[in-house]
C-alpha cells in the first residue's frame, strides 16, 4: 500500500467568480501524503516529499501545469516552475482540511483569486 494517496479536486460552485455550477473540467490532481484522519500529514511528506506531485488541469486553452505539494512553517502550497507555469499557489488550511470525497478545500490561484473546489476522488 502507498504511503501517498491520489486526491482529485474540481472546481466547485463558485457564483462570484463566473462558475455558477462548478467545472469539473478544471481541477487538480495531487499525490497527496493523507493520514488516517483524511488529512494531509507532514510526517508522511517528510518520507516522500520527491513523490507528492500536483497537475493542474484545464479544458481551456491554458495547458496543464505539474508541480510539487510543498510543506513549510505549517502552511501548504503548490510549487511551480514560476517561469514556465506561473508563481506557487497557497493551499488555504489545507492541513486542516480533510480530503474525503465530498469536502471542500478553497486554493489562492496564481491570479489572486481564491477559489473553491471539492475532492472529486480519492484513491
Amino acid at each position: 500500500m502507498s504511503a501517498l494517496t491520489r486526491v482529485v479536486i474540481h472546481l466547485g460552485r463558485n457564483p462570484d467568480a463566473g462558475y455558477p455550477e462548478g467545472d469539473r473540467h478544471q481541477g487538480y490532481i495531487i499525490h497527496a501524503p493523507v493520514g488516517a484522519d483524511g488529512k494531509l500529514n507532514a510526517e508522511i511528506w517528510k518520507e516522500h516529499k520527491e513523490h507528492c506531485k500536483v497537475i493542474r488541469y484545464s479544458a481551456d486553452d491554458e495547458k496543464d501545469a505539474d508541480g510539487l505539494l510543498i510543506h513549510k512553517r505549517d502552511k501548504w502550497f503548490i510549487e511551480y516552475d514560476e517561469e514556465r507555469e506561473g508563481p506557487d499557489e497557497d493551499l488555504h488550511r489545507l492541513g486542516e482540511h480533510r480530503l474525503w470525497v465530498g469536502d471542500y478545500v478553497t486554493i489562492h490561484e496564481k491570479n489572486g483569486k481564491d477559489l473553491i473546489y471539492v475532492v472529486a476522488e480519492t484513491n
